[in-house]
C-alpha cells in the first residue's frame, strides 16, 4: 500500500490532544482518578463519530470504546488497538505548549520557556537517529504527553486512513482508550464483554521499530513498623524509634538490586515512599523481576531484612503486605506466537527493521494479557517520558500509523 500521497493527520491530532490536561492522580479513589481525563475522551468520541464510527462512546469510568466494522468476507479474529489518555503524576501536564523543531540537525534542543531544560544529544542517543526529522517537545515547563497521546493520535489516524481507503481489507477493529494507566489502574474497569476482541495491541512503546512481548512481573509491598515511643527526655533504653528502624531497613537493601544499579533483565527492589513518625511508619516498595520465581525470592529477601532488623527491637512489630500488580505478558503471548509475528511483519512492511525487546516496566497490555486478551506492545515513538525533556518524532508517529494499517491487513490476509 502506498502512503506517499497520504496527508497524515497524526501530528495535528497529537498536538491537539497534548494541550488537554489529563494527569492522573494516585491519591484519588475514583475512576477515572481525575475527571479532566474525560475531556480528552469526549473529544475522541466526537472525532470518531465525525469519521463515521457510530458506536463510539465514553463510559462513566472514562474509557472510550469504538468499532471499525469489517469490510472483508473472511472470518477474521477481532483485534483491538489500545492507548492510554492519562499523563504521569510525576510532572505537570497542565498548559502544555507543543513545539515542532523542524529538520533536526543533531544539536542540543534548548526549550524556550525554561532554558535550563536542554535535551542534549549526548544524553538522548535516540536523537541521533532523527537527523532531518521533525521533533516535537514541550516548552520546558511541562511534560509533553507523548506517553501516551502519541499512541492515541496514531490509532486515530490509522482509523482515518482505513475509512478513506476501503480497498484495504480488514476485520472488525476495536479501539480502546483508557484512563489511569500511569497509576497502575488502566484496566481496572475495562468491560471486556463490550470490547469483544480476541487479541490486542497497545501503542505505547518507545523506539521506532520496537515490539515488546515481555514485561516485568510486578508486586507492591507495604511494610508497617510499629515503634515504641517515649518522652525524648526519658528515652534512654526505652524508646524504639520507628523512623530509625525504617532507615536501617532501607540501609540493608542490596545495593546491586536497585533501579540505579540494574538494567536489561536484572530485577530490583525499590522503596517509593516513607510516611509516619516515631510510633508508626509505613514504607512502600515496588518489586520487579522478569519471572515470578525471582519476584517472590526478592520479596522473601526483603522480608528477611525486616526480620533481621526487628530482632534488635523487642518492643516493636511489623506487618508485611504484598499486592500483586501485573505479570510478564510473555507467559501468555508464547501461547499465541502469531500475534507477535504479525506485528513483526507489519513493521517490516513499513520499511523499518523490527526489534523484539523487553520492557523494564509494564503496560495495560500486561494485565490485558492475563485477562484473556493477549496484547504485545508496539512502538509509538515516545522518548524521555514523565519529564520536561519528553520528545517524539513526527516521522516515527507516521511510521506507527503505517504499522497499524499493515497489521490489520496482515490479519485479513491470514484469515480463512
Amino acid at each position: 500500500m502506498d502512503f506517499s500521497k497520504y496527508n497524515y493527520t497524526v501530528t495535528e491530532r497529537f498536538i491537539r490532544y497534548a494541550k488537554i490536561d489529563t494527569q492522573s492522580d494516585p491519591t484519588s479513589n475514583t475512576c477515572p482518578s481525575t475527571e479532566k481525563q474525560k475531556n480528552l475522551g469526549n473529544l475522541l468520541v466526537k472525532e470518531l463519530k465525525e469519521m463515521g464510527i457510530v458506536d463510539a462512546e465514553l463510559d462513566a469510568h472514562g474509557y472510550v470504546y469504538a468499532t471499525l466494522n469489517s469490510n472483508s468476507t473472511k472470518t477474521i479474529p477481532t483485534i483491538c488497538f489500545c492507548s492510554h489518555m492519562d499523563t504521569s503524576p510525576d510532572c505537570s501536564g497542565a498548559n502544555v505548549i507543543p513545539i515542532i523543531h523542524k529538520n533536526y540537525n543533531g544539536q542540543d534542543i534548548v526549550l524556550p520557556n525554561d532554558t535550563t531544560q536542554i535535551i542534549k544529544a549526548a544524553d538522548h542517543p535516540a536523537l541521533l537517529e532523527q537527523l532531518g526529522n521533525d521533533i516535537i517537545t514541550a516548552d520546558g515547563t511541562t511534560l509533553l504527553g507523548a506517553d501516551n497521546k502519541a499512541g492515541v493520535a496514531e490509532i486515530m489516524d490509522a482509523i482515518h486512513y482505513l475509512l478513506n481507503n476501503p480497498q484495504i481489507k480488514h476485520g472488525d477493529i476495536k479501539v480502546l482508550f483508557t484512563p489511569d494507566e500511569e497509576i497502575g489502574r488502566g484496566t481496572d474497569k475495562i468491560n471486556l464483554q463490550k470490547l469483544n476482541a480476541k487479541y490486542a495491541y497497545t501503542m505505547d512503546g518507545e523506539t521506532l521499530g520496537h515490539i515488546e512481548n515481555e514485561t516485568f512481573s510486578a508486586d507492591a509491598v507495604t511494610i508497617t513498623i510499629k515503634g515504641f515511643p517515649t518522652h525524648p527526655g526519658f528515652a534512654k533504653n526505652k524508646m524504639q524509634h520507628a523512623i530509625k528502624i525504617a532507615a536501617e531497613i532501607i540501609q540493608q537493601l542490596p545495593k546491586n538490586k536497585t533501579p540505579e544499579t540494574t538494567e536489561k533483565k536484572e530485577p530490583f527492589i525499590h522503596p517509593t515512599s516513607i510516611n509516619g513518625g516515631l510510633e508508626r511508619i509505613e514504607i512502600k516498595f515496588i518489586i520487579r523481576a522478569f519471572d515470578t520465581t525471582t519476584l517472590l525470592e526478592l520479596e522473601e529477601e526483603l522480608r528477611l531484612i525486616v526480620i533481621d532488623v526487628l530482632k534488635n527491637y523487642d518492643k516493636c512489630s511489623y506487618e508485611f503486605n504484598v499486592t500483586e500488580q501485573y505479570r510478564n505478558m510473555k507467559d501468555v503471548l508464547d501461547n499465541c506466537p502469531h500475534v507477535v509475528e504479525y506485528a513483526i511483519e507489519a513493521v517490516k512492511r513499513s520499511g523499518i527493521k523490527p526489534v523484539l525487546s523487553s520492557i523494564r516496566g509494564g503496560t495495560d497490555g500486561s494485565r490485558l494479557s492475563f485477562m484473556g486478551l493477549p496484547c504485545p506492545n508496539i512502538f509509538a515513538g515516545e522518548h524521555a517520558f514523565h519529564s520536561k525533556q519528553e520528545w517524539v518524532s513526527v516521522q516515527d508517529m507516521q511510521k506507527a500509523v503505517e504499522t497499524i494499517v499493515h497489521l490489520v491487513s496482515i490479519w485479513e490476509e491470514n484469515a480463512a
